[in-house]
């Protein structure tokens, strides 16, 4: 499976970030979604996280309340929204995927993922 993440770009502190990760290879649908993000001289960390059907997801408390994420099987398609961008929201961000099963995974830790998108850089302006 292949991840394209797309949509970053400069952004203005308190507006509205809309970052997309297309998925192709495979269908999503058999695929758990994490976003994540890496600020330079800082540890990747995970952003947001959707299961297979979307029904469960999850939020890093730095987002949660501000961040949405939305899949789309049929277009093979995960948007992750955040809101009210702070200067911190800065970062590149990275989709990637886990095969789905009856297990839990921790939505937060990257190694729980087996194929990354290659980044998309989040400017916040303040």
């Amino acid at each position: 499976v292949q991840l394209q993440a797309s949509g970053g770009g400069l952004v203005q502190s308190g507006g509205s970030l809309r970052l997309s990760c297309v998925v192709s290879g495979n269908d999503l649908i058999y695929y758990r979604i994490g976003w994540f993000r890496q600020a330079p001289g800082k540890e990747r960390e995970g952003v947001a996280y959707s299961s297979s059907n979307g029904r469960s997801t999850w939020y890093a408390d730095s987002v949660k309340g501000r961040a949405t994420i939305s899949r789309d099987n049929a277009k093979n398609t995960v948007t992750l929204q955040i809101d009210s961008v702070k200067p911190e929201d800065s970062a590149v961000y990275y989709c990637a995927a886990a095969r789905t099963g009856e297990y839990a995974i921790i939505a937060y830790d990257p190694q729980e993922y087996h194929a990354w998108g290659q980044g998309t850089l989040v400017t916040v302006s303040s």
